[in-house]
């Protein structure tokens, strides 16, 4: 505002100060990973590489930088922006705004309206933009433009800060989340945009792709939100069996059918085949047993309200902000309330197990580590805590209490010796981390079935153990099937390292949407959910 000495100039002004939140805003989402990546260069452009030959004087990006007192970090990006593009302008051509501007724009609308972040919005950009566009005449010398170039590239940066990395308010490591945030170099960012020379930006977006599905169903959700919501639902009968006919039943249909697991809209309160495949959709979606069974902890999932399914949309998509590129090399991915062990094979989905996770009082670790050895047959080393608070206090009760558990003292720790019923069971994923957890077989089998498997004191139990060590030790045609159950069963411990060691992610994501499309919730068992909602909802309002 302090570049215009009277208000028309000043009006004229705040036009190309909106186009420039457009802009940024516009770049923010797309992202389709089958479209290749422009690439930026820190190279000066070319005459032939050029969109314009408008060039803006250096003297006075540094007038710009006092002017609007930008932070050190700002002033060095727009700096290295307009290095690497020897100064020529990035938003204008010849012939004024460069084409573009409307996807920037219809983009910027768009996150404004789904994300709430009204700390990245200028609410008078409507206006000032139509203003802008509905301009007579363009004068590329003026003050006006280059003032209006400079505020374009300055949006951008304050906006894809926010949109493609997250809320830098929130810091991830106080919300226990020791996964390193993704990280944008944003002047190499926007060159790469702006190289595309596309209208259609959003191929370029640096965000997962499970961004955007999550997006179109809290479009969804903000829709019912907006007819209304669904009102709660009663049943009084306990038992309610195919062919009953209950009070609250139609209820039952009409929520199912806002949500797509009811196919057809049925107001009769007969409990019929039709709601049975309906509720084991739900309960698919939900992480429930699929028994079809109306039961009061479904009804309880079925009664919480809109606004905090959305907002349970909103906490995942901020922490979806944060991951890193997904990697096109072999990888793990535990989801820690799903309680599920992802396995992707050159950065391509391959199959997945149960997992049993820490309890709340022994919660898991959310950060991500580098596998490196399979262990088969190996001891289990007792953690000092459960040495302190349950081995010791068990030897004074039972002085035979080593022996009935296969333990032996291993100078001042104590050790269970490999075999079946070591607590490790007979296969051990080592990925060296500060937190001592690691993937693990267990004896316990029962547990893989039960619906909420959060029962170990923090390391990962997992269901197909000899699954995933024939995965890891695939590329080693040694390491045939028999030979893996020969040492999974020797009684002897057995260290394999791997020459090229497989990433690691221990995840927390409470909603996410499956590859049939279908999108899923989970309880916040370990209440980073609602630390982050604390964060989240008062620092965007």
């Amino acid at each position: 505002m302090q570049f215009c000495s009277n208000y028309l100039n000043f009006f004229i002004f705040m036009k190309f100060t909106v186009l420039c939140a457009i802009l940024s805003t516009c770049i923010l989402f797309s992202c389709k990973e089958e479209k290749k990546k422009a690439v930026a260069t820190s190279e000066p452009i070319t005459i032939a590489e050029s969109v314009t030959q408008l060039y803006i004087d250096s003297s006075r990006i540094e007038s710009f930088i006092v002017a609007n007192k930008l932070t050190d970090s700002m002033a060095n990006r727009l700096r290295q922006f307009y290095t690497g593009r020897g100064y020529q302008y990035a938003w204008f051509n010849n012939d004024g705004l460069a084409e573009y501007t409307d996807a920037f724009y219809n983009m910027y609308v768009d996150y404004a309206a789904y994300a709430g972040d009204s700390a990245a919005v200028y609410k008078m950009l409507p206006a000032i933009y139509d203003s802008v566009v509905t301009a007579m005449a363009f004068n590329a010398k003026d003050t006006i433009t280059s003032t209006a170039e400079l505020l374009l590239t300055l949006q951008f940066f304050r906006y894809a800060r926010r949109a493609y990395a997250g809320n830098p308010q929130l810091d991830a490591k106080e919300l226990e989340w020791f996964i390193p945030r993704k990280k944008l170099n944003l002047p190499v960012l926007l060159d790469s945009m702006l190289a595309a020379k596309e209208k259609d930006i959003s191929a370029y977006e640096p965000v997962n792709r499970q961004y955007h599905l999550l997006k179109e169903y809290l479009i969804k959700y903000y829709a019912i939100e907006k007819r209304g919501g669904w009102s709660p639902i009663v049943i009084a009968t306990k038992k309610i069996e195919v062919g009953d006919t209950a009070s609250g039943i139609a209820l039952v249909k009409q929520r199912l059918f806002l949500t797509g697991d009811l196919a057809a809209v049925d107001t009769s309160n007969e409990f019929n085949a039709a709601l049975m495949l309906a509720i084991k959709n739900f309960q698919h979606r939900y992480g429930f047993n699929e028994d079809g069974k109306l039961s009061n902890s479904l009804l309880a999932e079925m009664n919480r309200p809109i606004t905090e399914r959305i907002q349970q949309l909103l906490i995942n998509m901020e922490r979806i902000r944060w991951v890193p590129a997904t990697p096109t090399t072999d990888y793990l991915l535990v989801n820690i309330p799903e309680f599920k062990l992802h396995v992707y094979e050159k950065g391509q989905y391959a199959f997945n197990m149960n997992v049993v996770v820490g309890t709340a009082a022994n919660s898991t670790v959310i950060f991500n580590g580098n596998l490196k050895h399979v262990v088969f047959s190996p001891y289990w080393n007792v953690p000092p805590g459960i040495l302190k608070n349950e081995v010791l206090p068990a030897i004074k009760r039972n002085s035979n209490y080593l022996a009935k558990h296969n333990m032996e003292w291993n100078g001042g720790a104590v050790r269970q010796m490999p075999g079946p019923k070591n607590s490790l069971g007979l296969v051990k994923f080592l990925f060296p981390n500060t937190y001592n957890i690691y993937l693990h077989d267990s004896p316990a089998k029962s547990l893989f079935e039960e619906s909420k498997r959060a029962f170990s004191h923090g390391c990962i139990r997992v269901a197909a153990p000899k699954k995933l060590a024939g995965f890891l030790l695939k590329p080693y045609p040694e390491w045939t099937d028999e030979k893996i159950t020969a040492a999974m069963n020797k009684g002897k411990e057995q260290y394999v390292g791997l020459q090229k060691t497989v990433p690691v992610f221990i995840g927390y994501f409470t909603a996410w949407v499956d590859r049939d499309g279908k999108l899923n919730f989970r309880n916040d068992i370990y209440g980073h959910d609602k630390r982050m909602a604390q964060r989240l909802f008062s620092a965007a309002k």
